[in-house]
C-alpha cells in the first residue's frame, strides 16, 4: 500500500474517506474541464470574435458620437464664417449679387430654373444627410491626415 501525503491528514472515518473521494472527484471534473476549455481552440476562437466585435461595435459608437459633435461644431462654425463674410462684402457686392438674383429669374430658362429649385429643395430636406456626409468626410479626412504624420 500507498503512504498518504505528507501534507494530508489521514483519514480515521469511512464517512471522512467518502468525502475526501467526492471532494477529489469534484476537483477532478473542474480540472477536466480546464482543459477541454484550453484544447477547445473553435470555442476560444469564437469568443474571442465575439470580444472583438464587441470591441469594434463600440468604437464604432465613439467614432459616431465624436463625428457627431464635430459635424456640430463644423456646421457652427461654417454658419458664424458665412455671418461674418456676408457682414464684410461691401453692400455693392451685395447689390450685383441681388440683380444677378433676378436677372437668373428673367433670363434662365424654365426646365433650368426648375431643376435648380429641385435640386436646393433636395438639399434641403436632406440637410441632415448631407452634414453628417460632410461631417464624416472631415473625420475620415483629419484620421488620414493624423496617420500621414
Amino acid at each position: 500500500m500507498t503512504q498518504p501525503p505528507h501534507d494530508e491528514p489521514t483519514v480515521s472515518s469511512p464517512e471522512e474517506l467518502r468525502e475526501q473521494v467526492e471532494q477529489t472527484r469534484a476537483e477532478l471534473g473542474e480540472t477536466v474541464e480546464a482543459l477541454a476549455a484550453k484544447t477547445d481552440v473553435k470555442g476560444r476562437a469564437q469568443e474571442k470574435a465575439a470580444e472583438v466585435k464587441e470591441q469594434a461595435a463600440a468604437k464604432a459608437g465613439e467614432l459616431k458620437e465624436q463625428a457627431t459633435v464635430k459635424a456640430g461644431e463644423l456646421k457652427a462654425k461654417a454658419a458664424d464664417l458665412a455671418h461674418q463674410a456676408q457682414d464684410r462684402l461691401p453692400v455693392q457686392v451685395k447689390d450685383k449679387a441681388a440683380q444677378a438674383g433676378q436677372l437668373w429669374e428673367e433670363k434662365a430658362p424654365e426646365p433650368v430654373r426648375e431643376k435648380t429649385a429641385q435640386g436646393a429643395q433636395l438639399a434641403r430636406d436632406n440637410r441632415k444627410v448631407l452634414l453628417a456626409a460632410a461631417g464624416v468626410a472631415v473625420v475620415a479626412w483629419l484620421a488620414r491626415r493624423r496617420r500621414k504624420s
